[in-house]
């Protein structure tokens, strides 16, 4: 029995205005079909989103991925303890900070990450191609607005990749 006092155009409301239920129902998707062509090399794209922030420079800490990938630490250790038991990425203690660890890419994990690229690129210029009324440059922003992120600064010099 409905209640009068929350009726079912409420929840009609919802389900069209719902900002959160929407980006949920989006990640789920997007996650679904990246999971999906990235399972024959034995990822998901969680996997491949962890080891391509560790395609960098200097090695990071466990702490300065938890903003870019949206983590938490203890999901983050478990993520990257999956990883460190197929040999894909290794810890290594930070020589100004021993309780600290800097995380890297193995030389298998390289190899994943070049052939897990074009897959990406693929996938992910599909994914735009099908976007309309919105740019993905907008969508991005959008959603980088709502995360409180700030883009990164290569991104003004238009030199950062697509994500």
């Amino acid at each position: 029995m409905m209640d009068p006092d929350l009726p079912l155009e409420a929840t009609h409301e919802v389900g069209w205005a719902c900002l959160c239920l929407r980006a949920q129902r989006a990640a789920r998707q997007l996650a679904r079909i990246f999971d999906e062509v990235f399972r024959p090399l034995g990822l998901t794209n969680g996997q491949f989103s962890l080891l391509m922030s560790l395609n960098r420079p200097a090695p990071p800490r466990l702490t300065d991925l938890t903003g870019q990938l949206g983590m938490d630490r203890t999901t983050l250790t478990a993520a990257v303890k999956v990883l460190e038991r197929r040999g894909l990425m290794r810890q290594e203690p930070d020589e100004k900070d021993k309780r600290a660890k800097r995380l890297m890419l193995t030389d298998e994990g390289r190899a994943i990450l070049k052939e897990a690229l074009p897959i990406w690129r693929k996938t992910h210029a599909r994914i735009e191609a099908e976007l309309e009324r919105i740019t993905a440059a907008q969508l991005r922003d959008g959603l980088d607005q709502i995360a409180g992120r700030n883009k990164p600064p290569e991104a003004a010099s238009g030199t950062a990749a697509k994500s």
